[in-house]
């Protein structure tokens, strides 16, 4: 470690460091918040640190603190909350290099501040803008949040927001600053410089999980007229194979009724033992002991098998639903009487 003192340590190396200085239980929760590859990335930086300096160590766990504590402030009330607080704890001077120096890597998305207020109060600010605009806003918001705001939307503009939503792709910050600054001219803007990415079909997907099954179908039935290959795509991702976990015990028996056993032994031979448990216990007897002999003499499968299978399958049950046989929870006010 003495000769990587020599120049400035990259965040690697800190990662590295912080976690050594940590312990093994502390970092191995940390472990838990991962994705594989950075946990690959992470693990081959350690190993190869012989020696941690006393110095290193004091630095990195001072620039963890201060970016916790910077992070703390803002999810608070956002970087001019921050600042105030540091300008009164360490002066107006050591307060804004640690918030210039900071704000880069804490990485705070546009429109923080909107994601902790009232669904009804963003509704009332946007619901005149111009779709173009809403859709920006609502991309950027908790599902949720989206969700609620665009089942208050009339049903005029729904399915054009939800579009604008799946194919939006990069926008300048110049746009999005302009924007988040309308909506709230208090707070600072942290835009990078590059162009943010944002919308998508899985942001709308994610935003149409949270709308009630009513304005889902609006939406979905007007987008099939507008771009049916995106509705098509929508739908294929609002419910997945794996989401059966989902459903009640009558449900699952029935998409079991109405399925091929063919596409239900693909689709089984390579779920999650949570899946293959509930399907199991809504078979009877005979027949879970007829799948697990044929999955086990079943050998390799192609992926493309099984995403097909599965595809029929949600087929199955989005049609149940959509005749009012089966019910998928949703947001958004979907109540169930029994």
């Amino acid at each position: 470690m003495a000769k990587q003192r020599e120049k400035e340590l990259t965040g690697k190396q800190k990662a590295a460091v912080l976690l050594i200085s940590l312990g093994p239980d502390v970092s191995a929760s940390v472990y838990k918040h991962l994705s594989e590859e950075e946990i690959e990335k992470l693990t081959l930086e350690i190993s190869g640190v012989k020696k941690v300096e006393s110095q290193a160590k004091e630095e990195v766990l001072e620039e963890f603190h201060t970016i916790a504590l910077a992070q703390d402030y803002i999810s608070q009330g956002g970087i001019g909350y921050a600042k105030t607080v540091l300008e009164k704890a360490l002066g107006n001077e050591q307060a804004s290099a640690i918030i210039n120096r900071l704000t880069s890597s804490l990485q705070v998305k546009p429109f923080d501040f909107a994601r902790r207020a009232d669904a009804s109060q963003i509704l009332n600010f946007i619901q005149n803008e111009h779709p173009q605009t809403i859709a920006l806003i609502l991309s950027y918001l908790n599902p949720q949040q989206a969700g609620q705001i665009l089942s208050e939307l009339s049903q005029e503009v729904q399915a054009d927001i939800a579009r604008r939503i799946a194919l939006m792709d990069g926008t300048s910050p110049e746009v999005i600053s302009e924007v988040e600054a309308i909506l709230e001219r208090k707070l600072s803007t942290t835009v990078t410089q590059d162009y943010s990415q944002t919308g998508g079909v899985e942001a709308v997907v994610e935003v149409l999980n949270g709308v009630d099954r009513s304005t889902e179908k609006t939406i979905l039935d007007a987008l099939e007229i507008q771009d049916p290959e995106l509705a098509e795509e929508i739908k294929k991702r609002m419910f997945v194979f794996e989401d059966i976990v989902t459903l009640d015990n009558r449900s699952i028996q029935r998409v079991i009724r109405d399925s091929e056993n063919e596409d239900l032994l693909l689709s089984l031979k390579v779920s999650s033992d949570e899946v293959k448990d509930i399907v199991f216990r809504n078979m009877s007897t005979r027949m879970v002991d007829s799948f697990k002999e044929e999955m086990e003499f079943m050998g390799p499968v192609r992926l493309r098998d099984v995403e097909e299978a599965q595809s029929r399958i949600v087929s199955v049950i989005r049609r149940l639903e959509d005749s009012g046989e089966i019910i998928i929870a949703r947001g958004g006010g979907d109540d169930i009487i029994v």
